[in-house]
């Protein structure tokens, strides 16, 4: 079983691993990030948002970063830019969902006069009413995609490492070879 967090996007590789594994099922699960530490006792391997509680037991290979984007009512002002700066949000409302991964704060942002949305997607939801921003990693504004939100990649921002990790004590020739497709190695090549 493979965990993955919101945003993730492990399709190629799940691909790669029915060619190469037709005869070994692969379920896809979805994590939290706040109890993805969590979730590596319940699944073989797991893709996760760096950081990760470190501890011997566990194996972390790092993926790919993301880039921070902003996320706007398409009534924004600032959809005329193409890039933001940290400086651009100076007076907007920026909302932090609870489950948030950037843990970002702006300098001269206006806080909300609500309770914090529970999720991205009601925060994306609410941006999408024309209250506020949000900034989260660009996969999950394109998870959250709606016609009425637009994202801009916020240059200054804080970028998201996802990552490939699993218990240690928990290592089959299954999730090494699921290591391998993630890594790159091809049905041939060799460790």
């Amino acid at each position: 079983m493979l965990g993955a967090i919101p945003g993730a996007t492990p399709g190629k590789w799940i691909g790669l691993w029915r060619e190469r594994m037709p005869h070994v099922s692969l379920e896809l699960r979805q994590i939290a990030v706040e109890a993805q530490r969590e979730a590596l006792d319940h699944v073989d391997a797991a893709l996760i948002r760096l950081p990760v509680e470190a501890s011997d037991d566990v194996h972390v290979i790092p993926l790919y970063e993301e880039e921070p984007v902003v996320v706007m009512s398409t009534d924004s002002d600032l959809t005329a830019a193409e890039i933001l700066d940290i400086a651009d949000l100076r007076g907007q409302v920026v909302i932090t969902a609870a489950d948030d991964v950037l843990h970002l704060s702006i300098p001269d942002a206006v806080t909300p006069a609500f309770e914090a949305p529970g999720d991205t997607a009601e925060a994306i939801a609410t941006v999408a009413a024309g209250v506020g921003v949000v900034i989260v990693p660009m996969s999950l504004a394109r998870a959250h995609q709606r016609r009425d939100v637009e994202y801009r990649i916020l240059r200054d921002g804080p970028r998201s490492t996802v990552a490939l990790a699993w218990l240690r004590d928990r290592t089959t020739p299954d999730v090494e070879t699921f290591v391998g497709v993630v890594r790159g190695r091809t049905a041939r090549s060799s460790r």
